[in-house]
């Protein structure tokens, strides 16, 4: 299944976040979901990933937020047709890599208890729990992880 970087404003990809974000508030009340707004993914700072099926309909997307200090992942969301297939591997590994390109070798992300698939998936990938980051504050309904630069010593 193609993946591409692609603008979020087009019907069928703001119809999957529609989808990831009536998923999520069945999850986490609305003051637990910290989610990018469309205006926002469309930055240049934003890389926005898309999953495509074989018909070209969009299965799924990741975004990475490209700061100073690190990459924050937001908006990954499979639709469930596209998970257990790899995808969502395949989905973060080439968005870490183009954003690797661009000069960033940290990563960050915040998501919630009630998502163990999407918790191994980040573990798989290396990425370790540390506490809140950047505007965050401590929340029961936020698992905040970081994947370290290669080479970086893990922080006591």
């Amino acid at each position: 299944m193609p993946i591409a970087f692609e603008s979020p404003d087009q019907a069928d990809v703001i119809a999957l976040i529609a989808e990831l974000d009536a998923y999520q508030l069945t999850l986490y009340p609305p003051e637990s979901v910290y989610a990018l707004d469309l205006a926002t993914l469309k930055q240049p700072h934003v890389l926005f990933a898309v999953a495509r099926d074989e018909a070209g309909a969009a299965l799924g997307c990741a975004a990475i937020v490209l700061g100073p200090e690190y990459g924050e992942l937001k908006r990954m969301y499979l639709r469930p047709a596209g998970r257990g297939t790899g995808l969502a591997d395949a989905l973060l590994s080439q968005l870490e890599a183009a954003a690797r390109a661009r000069g960033c070798h940290q990563f960050a992300l915040e998501t919630g208890p009630a998502q163990p698939a999407a918790l191994a998936l980040y573990a798989r990938h290396g990425y370790q729990r540390c506490g809140p980051y950047g505007d965050y504050l401590d929340d029961p309904l936020s698992v905040f992880m970081r994947k370290p630069a290669p080479g970086q010593a893990e922080a006591a």
